[in-house]
């Protein structure tokens, strides 16, 4: 499990790397926008359509279809509007996946995450994963937002600089500071390592 968690955490640092340089040094071709997009709404399908989500599975390999066709024409939306678009329509979609499990009736996310990590949960603990849930629906939000002001009024680098550095060293520290905030307010948590984590997300998944 290490090894392959290392393998992602590798690939994932080449893609993001890789990216920045073909949104800001190397030359302009709709193409760029097929490489940096492509391979996350390949994804995104894959992942939907094991999940038995037909429909957001078939959403997104229409919009890698789209992609292909406008990189071949070479027409249509411009390549920087392509790339605001996936990062803020990521964001969207993760601040609506999270929200939607804060309505009156279900378990809000966190919640569920850590039941299955953690088992039973005291109210204290289920009211702390509540809060956590809303704080990172937020979050999304809030990053979505940015992108968008960012990509309206600034130089389009330092909107790429945001979205391929800033965005996951972001995410990065909201891990790191709910992770301490946690085991100081309640240190009634037992200890979970990322491995866990993801794999109560992979069994939610396979369920839901």
């Amino acid at each position: 499990m290490r090894a392959r968690v290392i393998a992602v955490g590798a690939a994932a640092v080449a893609y993001v790397l890789g990216s920045h340089w073909l949104m800001t040094g190397a030359p302009a071709s709709p193409w760029n926008a097929v490489v940096v997009v492509g391979p996350m709404l390949g994804a995104a399908a894959l992942i939907a359509w094991q999940r038995r989500q037909r429909l957001l599975a078939a959403l997104a390999a229409l919009a890698t279809a789209g992609l292909l066709v406008q990189a071949w024409r070479g027409d249509g939306l411009s390549v920087g509007s392509i790339y605001v678009g996936q990062h803020v329509a990521i964001h969207v979609l993760l601040a609506f996946v999270f929200g939607l499990t804060l309505q009156a009736g279900r378990e809000p996310l966190v919640t569920a995450l850590a039941r299955r990590v953690h088992g039973s949960l005291t109210p204290a603990m289920e009211a702390y994963s509540r809060r956590v849930t809303l704080a990172w629906t937020a979050y999304f939000v809030a990053m979505a937002a940015l992108s968008l002001v960012l990509y309206a009024l600034a130089p389009f680098d330092a909107w790429a600089t945001f979205a391929n550095l800033v965005t996951p060293l972001a995410m990065l520290v909201m891990f790191v500071g709910e992770y301490l905030l946690r085991y100081r307010l309640h240190p009634e948590f037992e200890r979970a390592t990322l491995a866990q984590a993801v794999r109560a997300y992979a069994d939610r998944g396979s369920h839901d």
